[in-house]
């Protein structure tokens, strides 16, 4: 935990890192708190209401159990154990059970697709996957291509090709001595959400708890305070979901509210905090974003602190969560590979909106260029921990060349692209590929994307760069309107003229689109790198509309073919 002062600087320099050899979090995250049998850990609501309680207490005994049955399985320390399920008890377990007997745990989202599944079952080769029914009717026309995957439960029953995992946890013991794993040992393997490319494995260590713990207590104004209560709709198949809301809140013994939805929904995420009396959330800006259109005084909602991150957050959104939820909301700033890092908090810092915040006490984050030495003051490059770091991944799964990548000069290269002002907080241009040049100027979207929204007329806006002969590239912005409102040549031009008015002119958008909704990966962030290759794709089909027809010799079977372009999807 972050040391008690009241200035950032006093709070940084006093933070030292106490990591031992030997570190288990599921004795840290549940073991250590059941010998209260009332200590609630976890209020799970039901779609059709109601809700059932489970104690620190019975959730030990179930992963026991557990773990048990995973070893009965034949799974060795280091075999992957894949969990197809929501925020659901089961996910809890199967997740401690695999940390208690040194399994690698292997969460995945209900929402991929037959090819996501089958990808990450196969490039994890998992031994066992925990999952339901629905779902693993979804995988199974993939069992036969998965030759590592030997047993399937499922949660709610048993199936053909499945076992009854409730059942099998009765059949077992409820005494389990967790393993005394090393704290690198490793314990779960997440896949990234492929915002810039292809989804790659991302191997943590049993520390990655620890890691979190700094940013979680800043993110929070420190977390563990009397009344402290989690929810996030934030699926704990992610990061976000399973390191910044379920396991840290066990590390404190607080309680976690599950209240899975197939889908967010804004009014029902406001009635959740309200009925829940929910102190602390993670909610995403796009979810803020939605979250603010919502008509005022339908719900009791009383916050001791929110913390987002992925992408920027306006000062609107800012002020409408201090007014509307009761709490100032902490930026946070991180990814798969190395979260939780940066931030802000708003009990020893001002807040600077659009800056991603300082570096978390225990963290060394700073802007590098290519070959890994710090940029010039005030100067743009790349947004870079300093390695070793507690909360970092250990490596890339099966992907060398990546490892090579990443790392450079000691530091971990985030992939995205920002500078660092003179009182030393961060600022974040944008994604390496989502920066946008124009007239010789680099600047990335947010800036673009928050002087769209202020209108009351748009719910959400992405922009991206687009090629132009003179300029290098221009803005071109895609937008969302809220319901009721109605898109058009009227609105469209009121939103040129605000970009003109209230933007540099290298970022004032040239052209708007209006769209029914915008690309996001599965944890919600937009997926500008899609709009791009849309945009690239609508540009040449107009190319080759324009071209010319084939000239023909006259002979039958002499028309000649256009030549294939270099780069082209053509077949």
């Amino acid at each position: 935990m972050i040391p008690r002062a009241d200035d950032y600087a006093t709070v940084y320099a006093r933070f030292r890192w106490n990591v031992p050899e030997r570190y288990n979090m599921a004795h840290d995250a549940c073991d250590r708190h059941a010998a209260d049998p009332g200590r609630v850990a976890l209020v799970v609501e039901g779609e059709a209401g109601g809700t059932r309680e489970w104690t620190f207490h019975r959730i030990r005994q179930l992963a026991n159990r557990c773990a048990n049955l995973l070893e009965a399985c034949g799974v060795e320390p280091g075999d992957r154990v894949a969990i197809l399920l929501g925020q659901a008890v089961e996910t809890a377990v199967a997740n401690l059970a695999c940390f208690k007997c040194g399994a690698v745990s292997m969460p995945l989202f209900t929402k991929f697709d037959l090819e996501d599944l089958e990808f990450r079952l196969a490039d994890g080769a998992a031994r066992v996957l925990v999952t339901d029914i629905e779902n693993f009717a979804r995988v199974e026309p993939a069992v036969d291509r998965l030759p590592h995957l030997e047993t399937v439960f499922t949660v709610d029953g048993e199936t053909d090709g499945a076992r009854d995992f409730w059942r099998e946890l009765e059949r077992g013991s409820a005494r389990y001595e967790t393993r005394a794993t090393r704290a690198e040992d490793p314990a779960v393997l997440l896949y990234t959400s492929g915002t810039t490319g292809s989804p790659k494995g991302v191997l943590h260590a049993q520390r990655i708890l620890l890691g979190h713990i700094p940013g979680m207590d800043f993110a929070n104004n420190y977390l563990g305070q009397a009344g402290d209560r989690l929810w996030s709709p934030a699926d704990w198949a992610w990061i976000g979901g399973l390191f910044d809301i379920l396991m840290p809140a066990w590390y404190y013994g607080l309680p976690v509210i599950a209240a899975p939805r197939p889908d967010f929904d804004p009014e029902e995420a406001l009635d959740i905090l309200a009925r829940h009396g929910v102190r602390n959330t993670l909610l995403l800006p796009t979810m803020l974003k939605l979250m603010a259109q919502v008509p005022g005084g339908r719900h009791d909602v009383a916050l001791r602190s929110v913390f987002t991150g992925g992408e920027p957050v306006g000062a609107d959104v800012m002020a409408w969560a201090e007014e509307t939820l009761g709490a100032a909301v902490n930026e946070i700033y991180g990814q798969t590979e190395c979260n939780l890092v940066a931030g802000g908090c708003s009990m020893l810092l001002e807040r600077r909106p659009g800056a991603i915040g300082v570096p978390i006490p225990g963290h060394v984050v700073d802007v590098v260029d290519d070959d890994g030495e710090l940029a010039e003051p005030g100067g743009t490059g790349h947004i870079a921990v300093r390695q070793p770091d507690p909360v970092a991944m250990l490596s890339y799964w099966r992907r060398p060349e990546a490892n090579a990548e990443k790392v450079v000069n000691g530091w971990l290269l985030t992939g995205d692209v920002g500078h660092k002002d003179e009182d030393g907080f961060l600022w974040f241009t944008g994604r390496a590929d989502d920066v946008i040049t124009c007239d010789g100027v680099q600047f990335g979207p947010g800036a673009i994307e928050e002087c769209l929204t202020a209108h009351q007329d748009v719910a959400l806006a992405a922009a991206i760069g687009v090629p132009d002969p003179s300029r290098g590239e221009v803005v071109k912005a895609f937008v969302v309107v809220r319901e009721g409102s109605s898109a058009g040549s009227g609105l469209r031009g009121v939103l040129l003229a605000l970009g003109r008015r209230d933007l540099p002119a290298h970022a004032a958008p040239q052209g708007i689109e209006f769209v029914e909704n915008l690309p996001r990966t599965t944890t919600g962030k937009i997926m500008r790198r899609e709009l791009r290759r849309q945009e690239v794709d609508r540009q040449r089909g107009q190319t080759r509309e324009r071209r010319p027809p084939a000239r023909s010799s006259g002979a039958p079977g002499s028309e000649r073919r256009p030549r294939r372009e270099e780069g082209t999807d053509d077949t």
